[in-house]
């Protein structure tokens, strides 16, 4: 009560509510190392490195030196990814079952409660400004051969 008079609250004594130093959490726990110190290289500066004098500091290193430097990315393993990189042809065959017509928007047929495969089936209505999403890009129109002109294209 009498410290309530003075104007001095419990909440004023901050020592009172600080942790202790076995009850901290140690930088093992928080990842945090703020006191670690500093670890010098396990060896020296590379002799031959670039702008260590002063000269070196004025002056350009040249292209041909520092291209002398570069180290090419070691893989063991080839990727085989680009176009034409076959090394036992003459390039890679474009796969004429995909085809080469863009489609437009898609739009769904009218959906037919009995026909379980009428969820799957769309039709083309065009090119709506070149603003495509991913879906509709990537699909192309194949032409049947076996569909008559008069048909029309199936997707």
């Amino acid at each position: 009560m009498e410290i309530a008079l003075m104007g001095i609250s419990e909440f004023d004594d901050v020592q009172a509510h600080l942790l202790e130093p076995e009850e901290s959490l140690d930088s093992e726990q928080t990842g945090i190392d703020l006191d670690e110190g500093y670890s010098p290289p396990e060896r020296p500066r590379e002799l031959q490195a670039w702008g260590l004098t002063a000269r070196e500091a004025r002056t350009h290193e040249s292209l041909a030196r520092r291209l002398a430097r570069e180290v090419p990315d070691v893989t063991d393993q080839w990727d085989g990814d680009g176009i034409g990189d076959s090394a036992d042809s003459d390039g890679e065959p474009i796969d004429d079952q995909v085809g080469d017509t863009r489609a437009g928007r898609l739009v769904a047929f009218d959906i037919d409660a009995t026909d379980p495969g009428t969820d799957y089936r769309a039709h083309d209505v065009g090119v709506d400004g070149g603003g495509a999403s991913a879906e509709e890009a990537a699909m192309h129109i194949v032409v049947d051969e076996a569909t008559s002109a008069g048909e029309g294209w199936r997707l």
